[in-house]
């Protein structure tokens, strides 16, 4: 086992394994004030829901719960309770850490919140948040560049990515530069059909992606929007890794075998110490 961690390493430094992370690497993580931040679908349900369980339908996938709040309650009130969720007070992963000091090229990054950006505040990087229900444009994305000596992102043209010395791409949002996120039914849905269109990944980003591999943190392959989203962002992939070890469901072993991917069975929390040490 050591000796596969050994190899992920060394081909997150060669620029040949992308990084994937997705909602289960905050499996451990609290705010400031003790909170829990979610870290699977049932517990972002619980947290976008002050706590309280939804009905069973709902408590099916976060993205019904959320589409189900927006239609009670606006678009806007789901922008601002995703925005106050993942702007609390809380730390990076180890795991975000660690795979940051990789210095990779290219992270995919799932999740909503902020700490990879916090941890590339220092260095140049260029930022692409993911989009939906955009009217003016069929383009489901922004590009943006960091001034590291004034500390804000400013939007540029995507033949930015071209020269970017390093690139993070957040498909569903970020609450930086501005809160914007993919969150609901309506969301995906969206999202989903421009980027089987080919307008949710910058041209730069499908070139960049061909014969690599990934390595999938966090990330659950048990609903089918989780595995429409990753088979989106790594078309052309090479295979790749997913940390797990937990039992596979039917839908979830054909796809890690049609994407050529390797179980590594060890919880999120074994790796991480395993590949911290």
């Amino acid at each position: 086992m050591q000796e596969t961690i050994q190899t992920i390493k060394k081909e997150l430094r060669n620029q040949t394994t992308v990084p994937y992370f997705g909602l289960g690497i905050f499996y451990d993580t609290k705010t400031k004030e003790g909170e829990a931040m979610p870290h699977d679908s049932d517990s972002f349900i619980l947290t976008m829901n002050g706590g309280r369980a939804m009905s069973q339908r709902l408590m099916f996938e976060y993205s019904r719960a959320a589409m189900h709040l927006e239609q009670r309650r606006g678009m806007d009130y789901i922008t601002q309770l995703i925005n106050h969720i993942y702007t609390k007070d809380f730390m990076p992963t180890p795991l975000q850490k660690s795979i940051v000091s990789m210095e990779p090229c290219y992270i995919i990054d799932t999740n909503r919140d902020t700490k990879i950006q916090e941890l590339l505040a220092f260095e140049e990087h260029t930022l692409v948040v993911g989009k939906a229900r955009l009217s003016a444009e069929k383009n489901r994305y922004e590009v943006y560049e960091w001034d590291v000596e004034n500390k804000k992102y400013f939007l540029v043209e995507d033949e930015a990515l071209e020269h970017a010395k390093k690139i993070l791409f957040k498909p569903m949002g970020s609450p930086l530069p501005s809160p914007s996120f993919v969150i609901s039914d309506a969301d995906y849905v969206d999202w989903l059909t421009e980027a089987m269109g080919g307008f949710a990944v910058p041209s730069v980003l499908k070139s960049l992606r061909k014969a690599k591999k990934y390595l999938f943190l966090g990330t659950s392959f048990d609903r089918d929007t989780d595995r429409m989203v990753a088979n989106e962002l790594t078309l052309d992939l090479e295979g790749g890794y997913v940390i797990s070890d937990k039992p596979l469901g039917k839908k979830e072993a054909k796809f890690i075998e049609k994407h050529n991917l390797e179980v590594v069975p060890m919880s999120l929390e074994a790796f991480c110490e395993a590949f911290t040490s």
